[in-house]
């Protein structure tokens, strides 16, 4: 039978600094507080994560204590939102608060250690986690993908095909293609989302940005959390925060 420590440590060696989404929530909230003087009613979210079920079921509950979230992303997490959306946002913000954009790709871990998918609530097989992510990695690798093939019908998986394309050697290459596949989605997310960040007038002074993996276990397990980026941007100075060393130090509350 796998323990909790057990899973820990099938993580931890996929993803060595990642925490449970609870712990990365806890620790937002300090740092906001601490370097901002801000309450999280004086925030307001928007994610820009996968729409999977997954990830609204495994919401941290100290998530809702902030206003939103505005949903900026769809399949796999990209922010098929874009500038409208961006904008948008940006206006929902309390005038003495801060915006957060959370945003990054998820994959799953099982644990008996199967990356890519999970045992969710009530099935008795696992099932793929990411699954558009999933089912982009196989049409890559069938070579499948058609170059600017973007048909309306399946614009958000196309949209992921066409990522991945572009990239085609290092997913295909991968010792495990999934796991690159996620490293190239994220690095996609994080591209456009600072392209929107880039051309959106914020009404309010602060913007911070936290971007990584976020890794599904299974229904019993939870999630958690692999920062890659936390920025806080001052829109009045035009000042970068890098937070993510001292994210990281944050110690957990008991």
């Amino acid at each position: 039978m796998t323990t909790s420590d057990d899973f820990m440590t099938l993580l931890r060696h996929r993803y060595p600094n990642a925490i449970s989404s609870k712990q990365a929530v806890d620790r937002l909230l300090t740092l906001i507080h601490d370097r901002l003087d801000l309450v999280p009613r004086q925030v307001m979210a928007a994610t820009s994560v996968c729409c999977d079920d997954v990830n609204v079921i495994e919401r941290p509950e100290r998530a809702y204590e902030m206003l939103g979230p505005f949903t900026m992303g769809g399949l796999s997490g990209f922010p098929f939102a874009g500038l409208t959306g961006m904008k948008a946002f940006s206006h929902h913000v309390p005038h003495d608060g801060a915006l957060f954009i959370f945003f990054g790709p998820h994959i799953g871990l099982t644990k008996d250690d199967r990356i890519g998918e999970i045992y969710r609530v009530g099935q008795e097989n696992s099932s793929p986690c990411c699954g558009a992510t999933t089912a982009a990695v196989n049409t890559l690798l069938r070579n499948e993908i058609l170059a600017d093939r973007v048909d309306e019908l399946d614009y958000q998986q196309h949209t992921l095909e066409q990522i991945l394309l572009r990239e085609k050697d290092r997913v295909a290459n991968a010792g495990e293609p999934l796991v690159e596949a996620t490293e190239v989605i994220y690095e996609a997310i994080e591209r456009r989302i600072k392209l929107l960040v880039k051309r959106t007038l914020f009404p309010a002074r602060y913007v911070v940005l936290g971007g990584g993996v976020v890794v599904n276990g299974d229904y019993d397990v939870g999630s958690f959390f692999a920062p890659r980026r936390f920025l806080c941007l001052d829109a009045k100075t035009g000042l970068q925060n890098d937070w993510l060393t001292d994210f990281t130090a944050i110690p957990d509350r008991l």
